[in-house]
């Protein structure tokens, strides 16, 4: 059952000479649940006769108490549904997992009945939600693992649904970077500044200069421009090192945030688990760049699904287009608000066609730990680059009418203002 993959490396010492290891199809613990059935200890793999009949609680799936006894029905990890079994609570240590079990329950029953009090036996119904819930809890435990697994940036993805039973989106690749679509190449910059500090003494203005435009940042990172102006970081090009003053977007996400399930209907949205300053840079806008007329077209079958992220590129003419659906950054989940606390800007690094800005998103205040982020679909982001109107419920809007219009057509559904990103209804989410 031994092949060379890309698993974990084990040493199996019952079968091979010592020191000699191999790959293997099953993953560590897989391994020690088949020591554990065969009743053999091993001590490569940390089996031994003192935690032999140790095994671990998947989740729990019912609950009922018998005089003043309390028993649960346990899904033991690597054990089909047929072989859970009912345990005392005294021969249970997963503290959390319990603790998550009755705080379900208590949230259930409120919701049900207006009543928290556990009772002695759960009815059905409560116990297939109670059930489903743990596994949705895996699924968006496995996402969230897969997320962080592929993100660049320094700051970490957390995931959390408390509202409903939505797992993960089906059809959702998470990416750092744009994804350049069939026909549009992006030009790399050919020169960089030859600053010694590019922010106290700028040769040549540094980059922005040479573009004709202000130096973006002050000395802590904070835009100090206003929106519509655009924003010229330093490049691959530059003299210059990482920590320069005028590499700010480039550097990725710096601050852990949550993809969270709103109460209200909106679906997906996105919160901030640490202080945001006002003007800090949060996040990119980053999905596939796509010609316009690849857009149209999108646009016409996004429109059949319920769905679509089309985010036009106009800041000069109208030519390319983001599209988020598929391919997409944790911006994919934010929320539109007529009262935003970010601000959309376009950025300029190692490619200055200015037909292909990136976008970036700036706290238009401080934001609190705990706080929502979210944009005006409508605002102005300068040079008319912006979100238009339209429906998307993982960003706050219900109307179901979804057509990929210019925002001329929409004014009155969010905000006054002028963007042109057409939002819809989520996608479906998948089974777990």
């Amino acid at each position: 059952h031994l092949a060379l993959s890309d698993c974990p490396v084990i040493v199996l010492s019952a079968l091979l000479d010592p020191g000699c290891s191999v790959c293997c199809k099953s993953s560590w613990n897989q391994l020690q649940d088949l020591c554990r059935l065969a009743k053999l200890s091993c001590p490569a793999l940390g089996i031994s006769k003192r935690n032999l009949y140790d095994f671990e609680v998947e989740y729990l799936c019912d609950y009922k108490k018998i005089r003043e006894q309390e028993y649960y029905l346990v899904k033991w990890r690597g054990y089909p549904d047929s072989e859970s079994t009912w345990e005392p609570r005294q021969n249970l240590k997963c503290v959390r997992i319990l603790k998550q079990f009755h705080k379900d329950l208590e949230r259930e029953l409120l919701r049900r009945h207006h009543r928290s009090k556990t009772p002695r036996h759960l009815d059905p119904s409560l116990a297939n939600y109670l059930v489903q819930k743990a596994k949705q809890r895996r699924a968006l435990r496995r996402w969230e693992q897969e997320l962080n697994a592929k993100r660049s940036h320094l700051g970490r993805i957390t995931v959390e649904n408390e509202v409903d039973l939505d797992g993960p989106p089906r059809a959702f690749v998470y990416i750092n970077e744009y994804r350049v679509g069939e026909g549009i190449t992006l030009n790399q910059v050919a020169v960089g500044c030859e600053c010694q500090d590019c922010l106290w003494a700028p040769t040549g203005g540094c980059c922005p200069g040479a573009s004709l435009h202000k130096f973006a940042y002050n000395d802590q990172g904070q835009v100090r421009l206003r929106a519509g102006l655009p924003i010229y970081e330093c490049n691959s090009r530059c003299r210059c090192g990482y920590d320069c003053p005028n590499r700010v977007v480039q550097k990725g996400i710096r601050y852990d945030l949550c993809i969270f399930r709103t109460d209200d209907g909106r679906g997906w949205g996105v919160r901030t688990l640490e202080k945001i300053r006002k003007n800090s840079f949060v996040m990119e806008y980053v999905g596939e760049i796509i010609t316009s007329e690849e857009a149209e077209r999108r646009g016409q079958i996004y429109d059949r699904q319920g769905a679509t992220y089309l985010f036009d590129l106009d800041y000069v003419e109208d030519v390319y287009t983001v599209d988020a659906a598929y391919y997409g950054n944790i911006s994919h989940f934010v929320n539109h608000s007529c009262d935003p606390n970010l601000q959309v800007y376009n950025v300029f690094i190692d490619n200055l066609d200015e037909r292909l800005p990136r976008i970036a998103f700036f706290a238009t205040r401080t934001i609190r730990a705990g706080e929502e982020l979210t944009f005006d679909y409508n605002m102005q982001g300068g040079g008319g680059t912006g979100l238009g109107a339209g429906a998307h419920c993982d960003l706050g809007h219900k109307d179901p009418s979804r057509r990929h219009t210019s925002h001329s057509e929409n004014q009155g559904k969010f905000c006054s203002g002028g963007f042109k990103m057409l939002f819809l209804t989520p996608s479906p989410h998948s089974d777990y």
